[in-house]
């Protein structure tokens, strides 16, 4: 069974990562590039969001008993299976993953304008997630969920 509890704090550091992301990063992409206090902030909380997806979707997946996902993009593969999010998610995210994966581990290098087409583009495939998986966990709680509000988007937390 979910535990909404836990739900509504995953998406709460979502949450906050978005608007992390989303309150550094220059409106130019140049200015990024120029700028290695904020690529690293940038990239950190971008880091730290698609984290935020795969810790939710592995609790998701154990809390439901959908064995465990062997990477983080068979976790959001799973969670479509069962009905959680759609498959332009799951694409998404699988590429999040990747991103993730070249900032935590230094894949050959961090490109800035990769980093900031993620800040400025890529958000959205976040709060998608966090849409989905709100909507899904509201489903199966046969309850609506409390909202609150981050940077104008609907979020979830518990009644």
């Amino acid at each position: 069974m979910v535990d909404a509890n836990v739900v509504a704090q995953k998406l709460k550091e979502l949450d906050r990562r978005i608007a992390r992301t989303r309150a550094v990063c220059p409106a130019d992409p140049e200015d990024l590039a120029a700028d290695e206090d904020a690529l690293e902030q940038v990239s950190f909380n971008l880091l730290l969001g698609v984290q935020a997806c795969i810790d939710l979707a592995t609790h998701l997946i154990a809390d439901e008993g959908w064995g465990p996902a062997a990477t983080a993009r068979e976790a959001f593969e799973r969670l479509a299976e069962h009905g959680v999010i759609s498959r332009q998610t799951v694409s998404a995210l699988r590429n999040a993953v990747g991103l993730r994966n070249v900032v935590a581990h230094g894949y050959s290098g961090v490109d800035p304008m990769r980093i900031y087409a993620a800040a400025r583009t890529g958000l959205a495939d976040l709060e998608r997630f966090a849409s989905e998986v709100s909507a899904w966990v509201g489903r199966e709680l046969g309850r609506e969920l409390k909202t609150s509000y981050c940077e104008g988007k609907k979020r979830v937390g518990t009644t």
